[in-house]
């Protein structure tokens, strides 16, 4: 059976659904204003969520809505009107993880199509086929299943199941993402939406008869990110899973920006379009993801334990581990700088987003295109007065260019 690929991006508001969909986005996943798994992202009211379909749709994309959540007593109550609602926007799917709430997705919407959320811990063939028979389409595995078992789930589970796993972007420390630190020191529960991103924090040990005397858990004086994980980059990899029977390859990130979204996307499609023809990744897509903020990469679980055969103790120099013990920072070699409105008549109408300078060393991000150098010599602010330097978020600028890049692209810039 010949199973058609597709590439999900995220889409935490109506920018980033854009973004996805002029970047080549198969399809999307969003949240609502409850049930999904990212309290930090603007999420879709109901009208958002009527018209966000709708453009996806005009695309030819599809929608996916988070409903991830483990929910309490009183969401279970207000769930049924949620997921009516959600059904008459028209959406194509349902990412779900609680069994309560898959059963009140067949009740109150028996038509839409269920996905079994990474949050339901999906690592074997057996629970892959019971939620198939509970209606569920298809199955986002865990982060922790290797390329060999998936291989294995993909023989034994119906031909029309779907197989969906993370492809890029921030990988958690506790098993799925079922993390209970953040509650423990905040007060804020990762499996509602509302992770405080504890393992990215510096932690010392303190000896119990030793008090106020802490000490270093790997490296030096200033202790150690002990819990934090690197994230995944799997853009040179896309044949192996594949091969190994996924269907959907999925781009973490609905609680970040635009931007993010549009370079991933971008990045993922070149790379999975070129290895559907048989051939290898363009090497712009591979150094595109390195030009994206982000964590030390790693592989994920897809090749064992990420800490196996790393053939080192240093952890600058681990390529494969799971954990970054130096630093929760993000690496960070671009900056967004503003985005394209249009262009028309030699003229390109920008929105600046960040400040920059004609002597920046910018580049043009163009959808479905290698990113190019953009060296404008003049440009002019919104009353028509030659300026130099973009200061001002948001502020309206034109440059004269013979480029003609479509509403979506992206100007960025080099950090010296």
């Amino acid at each position: 059976m010949i199973r058609k690929t597709e590439l999900l991006a995220p889409a935490g508001d109506e920018e980033s659904l854009q973004c996805a969909l002029s970047y080549g986005a198969d399809a999307v996943y969003l949240a609502g204003k409850a049930f999904g798994m990212r309290a930090a992202a603007k999420n879709f009211d109901e009208q958002e969520l009527v018209s966000a379909v709708q453009t996806a749709h005009e695309r030819g994309a599809k929608v996916y809505i988070t409903c991830n959540i483990v929910p309490n007593n009183s969401e279970v109550d207000a769930f049924p009107d949620f997921i009516k609602t959600a059904a008459k926007s028209g959406v194509d799917a349902v990412i779900a993880a609680d069994i309560g709430v898959v059963s009140m997705i067949k009740e109150y919407a028996p038509d839409i199509e269920i996905h079994a959320s990474t949050q339901t811990g999906v690592v074997n063939y057996r629970t892959a086929l019971e939620l198939y028979k509970m209606g569920i389409k298809r199955v986002v595995l865990a982060r922790e299943v290797d390329l060999e078992n998936i291989r294995i789930i993909r023989k034994k589970i119906p031909e029309d199941m779907e197989i969906e796993v993370f492809v890029h972007g921030a990988m958690c420390v506790s098993f799925s993402g079922r993390c209970l630190i953040s509650e423990y020191l905040t007060g804020r529960n990762a499996n509602r939406g509302e992770c405080a991103q504890s393992c990215r924090w510096e932690y010392h040990l303190m000896e119990q008869k030793r008090p106020g005397e802490f000490y270093k858990v790997f490296e030096d004086e200033r202790g150690s990110f002990i819990l934090n994980a690197r994230d995944m980059c799997m853009i040179e990899h896309l044949g192996d899973l594949i091969d190994a029977g996924v269907t959907s390859f999925k781009i973490e990130g609905r609680a970040k920006s635009a931007y993010y979204t549009a370079l991933t996307t971008n990045a993922y499609r070149a790379a999975l379009d070129s290895v559907l023809k048989g051939e290898e990744p363009p090497r712009w897509a591979i150094e595109e993801v390195d030009k994206i903020s982000h964590r030390p990469y790693c592989t994920g679980f897809f090749y064992g334990s990420p800490n196996e055969g790393s053939g080192t103790q240093d952890p600058d120099k681990i390529t494969n581990g799971g954990q970054y013990f130096s630093s929760s920072s993000y690496i960070r070699k671009y900056d967004f700088c503003a985005s394209v409105d249009k262009c028309e008549n030699g003229i390109m109408y920008l929105t600046v987003r960040n400040y920059f300078t004609l002597n920046d060393e910018l580049e043009l991000v163009i959808p479905h295109r290698e990113p190019i150098k953009f060296c404008p010599q003049i440009m002019f602010d919104e009353n028509g007065v030659e300026i130099d330097t973009a200061r001002h978020p948001m502020e309206k600028i034109t440059v004269k260019t013979d480029i003609d890049a479509p509403s979506c692209s992206l100007v960025r810039k080099k950090i010296t």
